[in-house]
């Protein structure tokens, strides 16, 4: 990606065979920043692949309840294929407050034809699974796919290997 770009615009770039396209958050729409051209059948673009995971949740209450979403970020527009099964990802909790769950499992919520899908977990008021003081964060790890897929814009199935997560979420009271 252009290295011009802000951490946060990256996550709103993606490519194609045409160059690098950004999708303003606010409007929706979308601009060719790097144009490269229109790729020949045999210069196809690269597994698409995971550029960045963020918790898409500032604040959660276990008090009050409700979803936990983490947005995984790819270099490409990707389409999600749930009728044989819906991908799902690993949050670790560091159980610095009274929270029960050492980890749990995010399921694929949505974003199917975007660069962006977005993993969800909800708890229901007073749970315990989470708790104040708790520390998420997202280990490195495979997208597990079960039975669903995951592929770029030219049916290739992308890459599922999440890295080097930096992103934290700190529960609230």
């Amino acid at each position: 990606k252009p290295k011009w770009l802000t951490a946060a615009q990256k996550r709103d770039t993606y490519a194609t065979s045409k160059g690098w396209i950004y999708k303003d958050p606010n409007t929706g729409l979308e601009e060719v920043i790097v144009a490269i051209g229109e790729l020949s059948s045999a210069a196809k673009l690269n597994i698409a692949d995971v550029s960045s995971v963020v918790f898409a949740t500032t604040s959660f209450s276990e008090a009050a309840g409700g979803n936990i979403d983490v947005t995984v970020v790819y270099n490409e527009k990707i389409t999600v294929n749930t009728s044989g099964g819906t991908p799902t990802i690993t949050v670790t909790n560091s159980q610095a407050g009274s929270g029960t769950d050492a980890t749990f499992t995010a399921a694929y919520q949505s974003g199917t034809g975007t660069n962006k899908l977005t993993f969800r977990k909800t708890y229901a008021a007073g749970n315990g699974g989470v708790a104040e003081n708790d520390v998420l964060s997202i280990a490195n790890q495979n997208i597990a796919l079960n039975s669903g897929t995951l592929v770029d814009g030219e049916a290739v199935n992308a890459a599922v290997a999440i890295a080097s997560v930096t992103d934290t979420l700190t529960i609230s009271a």
